[in-house]
């Protein structure tokens, strides 16, 4: 695991400026977090090669960049190529020659022997960039879920690309500014999709992607795609499950490999506690499990966690917290997290990496089961909204969502006031647009209040659009899987997946997810839609596949998500923060949002006459972001370690 930054002159035949082993260098130090343990520099005319080491793998001698035999060809990797020694064994087969045991290593030789297709014989993490020095060809490639994250840039005839933006804003070349639209994106999102990114000029090469750079022409292509299409005749249930609990193993059995200590993130849910099991079932040695428990009774799962790893046998680990110490965290986190991310989650997923990072330098996650099983309940509830748009709408308008509106308002964690309202709101837009303001923040409509005169004017109020073409290009006809697809493409790759990599890379943590093998992910997407949603039970087959390994009530509780008590922070821990960030001069002064509504929602919530958390904390981290990256740039931190 490593952060990996630089740069090729779009005249491949530039010299080096002067100065630029300096200026790589410094953009490296931006990212020490990603990777403590070495640094690693190229600089030749055209091209430079940077990277921050986590050494996982090969800890002697696996330092970056690698080559091939004659250096023709030089590779930095951030992440893990998991099928790396079936990999090895083929090429040396081919008469290539090895210098270490690193995974990194194969990549340079897979590249002479399989060109740019190289990437769809990987199964791994991983954001990668290769020099091709014969062909003059910059080569940088994404994984298939965008696990580990790339961005790039072209600044003064200069391509640039890092794994973080505030590596990018070490370069003199670059500008820190605000891209309008990505602001629309994360306004409804919560976070900002792929290929855009919040700063102005700065791109994100998206999940499956590559990039060529050659002859001064940048070429980004796609790689793969998730296809939904049944196979026929269809495996039995019986088969599917079989079928789908050796490939999940074999997962966890290669992510398993490690020259450093590793352990398995256990929350007590479905998908952390298949992981948990099947490690346990492969590791010879005890398995480390970890997790935090909050006092707060309706944000805490911690006991589910202790169960499972009782009956499991493993050697668990968990930190007790305040919800109100965690508070504390929020306001730092505009400076070590160099894109506003308003998911709530990223505060106890960095407590518990950090956590766990006093332990272990690796651990295993249950991320991606939701999106490949069919287990939020959003997924249920596209189903209920077809329902729901049959009722007259006279009931509808005069009725039900009266009704709702006169619910008196709670603050715990998905409450169920909460919840419907999110529902009858969402019921008013299309598919596509329902199913992102049930996930998201502000609406299409509540942007039109939010934004001043300008930034609407100067931004595509489309917000979805991207969204419906992925809807569109989707091989399925299922609703649920059409949602899955998107959930895949966006909310796992954007929030949850850059969540895991923020929190745990600012504490040099690797995790690793074994549910987004690709074997594992093509084949649930094969199976036919009711093996995955069937009623109101989530997650069918995946319970079937992996029931008997577990205690009984895994499988029998509903999903609760890793919260914290944001609607009561703001109202108290925070409302000082919040006051002061969202004040009306304040807002006034940036020209972005309208003072008035946003001081119209704190004073709705703080009253208790309407529950504003989302909305709140999304203007609140936008702010938070705005004030260390923008507005005052030399606050910048690389990570949040010297808290600790």
């Amino acid at each position: 695991m490593c952060g990996i930054t630089g740069w090729a002159n779009l005249d491949s035949r530039t010299p080096p400026p002067e100065g630029a082993r300096e200026l790589l260098h410094s953009m490296c130090e931006r990212m020490v977090h990603r990777g403590p343990d070495s640094e690693g520099l190229m600089v030749a005319n055209g091209v430079a090669l940077g990277m921050r080491r986590l050494a996982i793998i090969d800890l002697v001698t696996g330092e970056q960049p690698a080559y091939n035999e004659d250096e023709s060809v030089a590779v930095i990797l951030n992440g893990e190529i998991y099928n790396y020694r079936e990999l090895r064994r083929d090429l040396e087969r081919r008469g290539h020659i090895f210098r270490s045991q690193s995974d990194t290593e194969v990549l340079p030789h897979l590249y002479e022997e399989y060109g740019v297709g190289m990437v769809e014989r990987l199964n791994g993490m991983f954001a990668f960039a290769l020099w091709d020095s014969r062909q003059r060809r910059l080569f940088v490639a994404r994984d298939r879920f965008g696990e580990k994250p790339l961005y790039w840039g072209v600044f003064e005839n200069t391509f640039l690309f890092a794994s973080e933006p505030k590596v990018l804003l070490a370069h003199p070349g670059v500008k820190s500014s605000l891209n309008l639209q990505a602001l629309r994106q994360y306004l409804s999102f919560d976070y900002v999709p792929a290929p855009l990114s919040i700063y102005q000029g700065i791109n994100k090469l998206p999940a499956a992607h590559t990039l060529t750079l050659e002859n001064g022409k940048i070429d980004t292509r796609s790689y793969w795609c998730l296809s939904y299409k049944t196979k026929q005749p269809p495996p039995t249930e019986t088969e599917a499950a079989e079928h789908l609990r050796e490939l999940l193993s074999d997962s966890v059995r290669m992510r398993l490999v490690s020259d450093v200590p590793l352990g398995v993130l256990l929350s007590g849910g479905v998908d952390s506690s298949t992981i948990t099991a099947l490690a346990v079932r492969a590791s010879s040695e005890a398995v480390k499990t970890f997790s935090i428990s909050f006092a707060e009774s309706s944000f805490d799962e911690s006991s589910y966690a202790r169960a499972v790893a009782k009956c499991l046998g493993t050697d668990h680990h968990e930190e007790r917290l305040s919800a109100n110490l965690a508070a504390n965290l929020v306001g730092d986190i505009g400076s070590w997290m160099d894109e506003p991310f308003s998911d709530p989650s990223l505060v106890p997923t960095y407590l518990l990496s950090r956590f766990t990072r006093k332990h272990v330098t690796v651990a295993l996650g249950g991320d991606g089961g939701d999106e490949l099983f069919a287990g939020y309940p959003m997924y249920r509830g596209h189903r209920l909204a077809e329902l729901y748009s049959r009722v007259p709408g006279f009931l509808r308008a005069g009725v039900i969502e009266p009704l709702v509106r006169v619910l008196p308002v709670k603050t715990k964690n998905l409450s169920f006031d909460y919840k419907a309202t999110r529902f009858i709101t969402g019921t008013k837009y299309d598919r596509v647009a329902r199913h992102h303001v049930w996930f998201g923040s502000f609406t299409p409509d509540e942007q039109e209040s939010l934004l001043t005169p300008r930034v609407l004017r100067e931004s595509d109020g489309d917000i979805y659009r991207d969204a419906r073409a992925m809807w569109d290009n989707c091989d399925s006809t299922d609703i649920v899987e059409r949602m899955q697809s998107l959930d895949t493409r966006l909310y796992l790759a954007e929030d949850i997946l850059t969540k895991v990599d923020r929190a745990s890379m600012s504490v040099s943590l690797e995790v690793r997810a074994p549910f987004l093998d690709p074997r594992v992910a093509e084949f649930a997407a094969s199976l036919p839609a009711n093996y995955k949603l069937r009623g109101r039970k989530t997650k069918y087959i995946l319970k079937r596949a992996i029931g008997d390994f577990l205690p009984p009530f895994v499988t029998r509780r509903g999903k609760k998500g890793f919260g914290v008590p944001v609607a009561e922070w703001l109202k108290g821990k925070l409302r000082p923060l919040a006051r002061d960030l969202l004040s009306p001069d304040r807002v006034r002064r940036a020209g972005v949002f309208n003072a008035e509504y946003v001081t119209k929602l704190q004073d709705e919530h703080e009253r208790g006459v309407a529950n504003h958390r989302k909305l709140l904390w999304t203007l609140l981290m936008f702010e938070l972001w705005h004030e260390s990256f923008i507005e005052t740039p030399r606050r910048i931190e690389t990570s949040v370690t010297s808290r600790q």
